[in-house]
């Protein structure tokens, strides 16, 4: 097998070589935000409560694209202004718990963002966008039923802003940041 030069090496470890994918996440306002992690904090399971809540936009872009992702990304919420998102129920998952969201906004900056990424979209990502923050999962589908149970009989519909956008590369567990995009 060849050796590598330095210079190849570099390339493949550089932050524009990286492969990682990416997640896109839409960030929340700090109470919505502090809310979720709470609930969070409370029913997942705590060996995979890696993550904050979040809103995930898109599951799987290519990580060596990042820089046209990024560029489509700030142009996206270039002149754009914070989105109202309303919790609107609270939904069974099977295995756990979400709140379950509406926005058209929010269903609209997804929509433009997925034409400009068509080529990119994996399987999951050219489904229906159905956009929630998970609050409980990899549970029994008991636990889940009376987790949404409880917290439906609580449950008030109410409204938060979404802040900008939020790239991140996985890499099998908790996700690093790679770039913020704030609707201002």
């Amino acid at each position: 097998m060849a050796e590598q030069t330095d210079q190849q090496r570099d390339a493949v470890f550089s932050v524009d070589g990286d492969r990682r994918p990416l997640i896109l996440t839409a960030g929340m306002e700090d109470a919505a935000q502090a809310h979720f992690d709470h609930l969070r904090k409370l029913h997942f399971p705590p060996e995979r409560n890696w993550l904050s809540a979040h809103i995930t936009l898109f599951h799987a872009l290519p990580g060596e694209e990042r820089e046209i992702v990024a560029q489509h990304l700030a142009q996206a919420v270039a002149g754009g202004s914070p989105i109202t998102v309303m919790v609107e129920s609270v939904r069974f998952l099977g295995n756990g718990v979400a709140f379950a969201l509406s926005s058209v906004g929010l269903q609209d900056l997804r929509a433009r963002l997925a034409d400009r990424f068509r080529p990119w979209l994996t399987r999951q990502d050219q489904q229906g966008f159905r956009p929630h923050v998970t609050v409980q999962n990899k549970v029994s589908a008991e636990t889940a039923r009376t987790l949404q149970a409880t917290l439906a009989d609580e449950f008030t519909p109410w409204d938060f802003t979404v802040t900008g956008l939020c790239l991140w590369h996985y890499d099998g567990g908790p996700w690093e940041p790679a770039a913020r995009f704030p609707l201002v």
